[in-house]
């Protein structure tokens, strides 16, 4: 398959060109329709507002917001005039945030005011106090010396920042042609995207992707899906998020796809969203999935046009996949696989794969991607079946981390291989399967145990709505197991019960010594499990 040679901006104008009147932007709580045409005239008037508030082609644009109109907006305006699209990650507070500001040097804040009960605004004066006496375009802070720009999503006036309103209002001073030069100055291989990643092992990197990356990434998730102009894609995961902006945004772009947005996951939104707007694909991880099928009014909703979509973010359970193929319909759902640094995505199932190969695999290596498997702290190769570290080369590996070459040195080697830290193993027809993180690798007795093989054991016990294992320090062994279980609603399953379970189906040395029932896990805004917090919190409750 030839990679294309397009900018953001440009696999967009592709669309508008082939079917301008084909709807492009569905928000059903805002009743807000665009069509191709009418989307890409507001990325433009967008595009145009940034221009005229000074912002160059290269400089740093910092999203903090959920899915709102404006971030798809901005994503494609920033594509169109070059400016580097940093997104945030809706759950950060204060600290987090500076560090982000500080460590990408972003020029332009485009902020929500609030995200579920927490004030953004707030935030911002807590670590920028300059804020509140600033000229608009014309920040001053000592703390954010390149800090210029805040754009507040509001339709109250400030004094001392735009609304998005006069951003594009502003707009109408640049010209068209204007626009046309800066587009004709960008390569595909400037880097038009920074996300930071999730923070399930700790600090965050800005990981730095080009249109290249992410444009030719989407176009072959979608192509996986036999995604066309056709379908309708329900996109409730977060934009500022891999699986948000380019598995979402970008596949259903790159065919012309029409996207039904969701400015915060629901299970109820979500599925009267796919019920109403006939939705043929539904993205999501596992949890979202589960709260859907599990929810008292999942049987209300018609799920008679669902076919596709990806399951993202962690492997799903066997029966969790048959309920989504069987009871909603969705037969060709599809298993990503990859990381913020690979663009992200490495490997997908395809629609025709049985359900038992997406439940238990990641599919096959995506079309101009290298895969081996090395044996974990060497370059030798393993043989096929045998575990070892994922590493990944091609179109798809990032051009590095922000203004941190050292770390970039740590992942990516001299031949351009990218080390994903993922365990994995690759049988002789192709399939992957990934076992673990490097990481979360527990060490028992001298014995290696992957806590995907218990988790996966452990969701064939009835009364196991979700499970997570990790490994505590101790004494005798090194390391024990601890598993994490949420029970089904009504459940009330015992740890003398699970251990019965596990006696005699699974080895001694793999059965959880601890076992403890929780509601949830501490989670990301992506929706993945942060393990290094749920390990923290084993070590303090086996210490206690």
């Amino acid at each position: 398959m030839t990679l294309l040679n397009l900018t953001v901006g440009e696999i967009l104008e592709k669309q508008v060109n082939s079917y301008p009147h084909h709807e492009a932007i569905v928000y059903p709580e805002l009743s807000l329709r665009k069509t191709y045409q009418e989307f890409d005239e507001m990325v433009n008037m967008a595009a145009k507002g940034f221009m005229a508030l000074g912002i160059e082609k290269g400089e740093n644009v910092a999203i903090w917001a959920d899915n709102k109109p404006e971030w798809i907006t901005s994503q494609f305006a920033t594509g169109k005039m070059g400016a580097v699209l940093v997104t945030v990650n809706t759950n950060y507070q204060a600290k987090e945030l500076e560090y982000l500001l500080k460590q990408s040097d972003s020029t332009t804040l485009i902020l929500a005011e609030s995200f579920k009960g927490t004030s953004y605004i707030d935030i911002l004066k807590q670590i920028c106090p300059e804020f509140e006496q600033a000229e608009k375009g014309n920040l001053k802070s000592e703390t954010f010396p390149h800090l210029k720009n805040i754009i507040v999503l509001s339709d109250d006036d400030y004094a001392n920042a735009y609304t998005w309103d006069e951003v594009m209002e502003e707009g109408n001073s640049v010209s068209d042609d204007e626009l046309k030069q800066r587009k004709q100055s960008l390569d595909p291989h400037d880097a038009i995207n920074m996300q930071y990643t999730s923070g399930t092992t700790g600090f965050p990197k800005g990981v730095m992707l080009s249109h290249h990356n992410i444009v030719n990434n989407g176009n072959q998730i979608a192509d996986c899906m036999k995604l066309t102009h056709e379908d309708r894609l329900c996109i409730p995961v977060p934009f500022f998020h891999c699986f948000g902006c380019v598995l979402g945004i970008l596949t259903a772009v790159s065919k012309g796809t029409t996207m039904v947005l969701l400015e915060q996951f629901d299970p109820e939104k979500v599925m009267k969203a796919v019920s109403d707007e006939k939705c043929t694909g539904l993205h999501g991880v596992p949890t979202m999935f589960i709260a859907e099928l599990n929810h008292p009014n999942f049987s209300t909703y018609d799920f008679s046009h669902l076919r596709t979509g990806i399951m993202a973010g962690s492997t799903c359970p066997i029966e969790v996949m048959n309920d989504v193929m069987n009871k909603m319909g969705a037969s060709e759902i599809t298993i990503a696989y990859g990381q913020t640094e690979s663009s992200p995505v490495i490997t997908q199932t395809r629609t025709t794969d049985p359900a038992e190969v997406k439940a238990t695999t990641v599919g096959k290596i995506h079309p101009n991607v290298e895969v081996k498997i090395i044996k974990p702290g060497t370059e030798e190769e393993q043989i096929p079946g045998a575990p070892g570290e994922l590493c990944t080369r091609g179109y798809h590996v990032m051009k590095g981390y922000y203004n941190n070459q050292e770390a970039t040195d740590v992942v990516i080697d001299s031949d351009g291989w990218l080390h994903t830290g993922d365990l994995a193993v690759m049988d002789k027809h192709g399939y992957i399967q990934i076992t673990g993180r490097m990481k979360d690798m527990i060490i028992r007795g001298g014995e290696n145990i992957y806590p995907r093989e218990i988790e996966e054991f452990l969701y064939q016990y009835p009364d196991v709505l979700d499970v997570q294992v990790v490994g505590v320090p101790d004494k005798k062994y090194g390391e024990e197991l601890m598993a994490w279980i949420i029970l089904k609603d009504q459940a009330n399953a015992t740890e003398e019960a699970v251990r019965a379970f596990c006696e005699g189906n699974i080895s001694r040395h793999k059965i959880p010594k601890y076992i403890k029932f929780t509601d949830e896990y501490p989670m990301t805004a992506s929706g993945k499990v942060q393990k290094f917090k749920l390990r923290e919190e084993s070590i303090a409750e086996v210490r206690a």
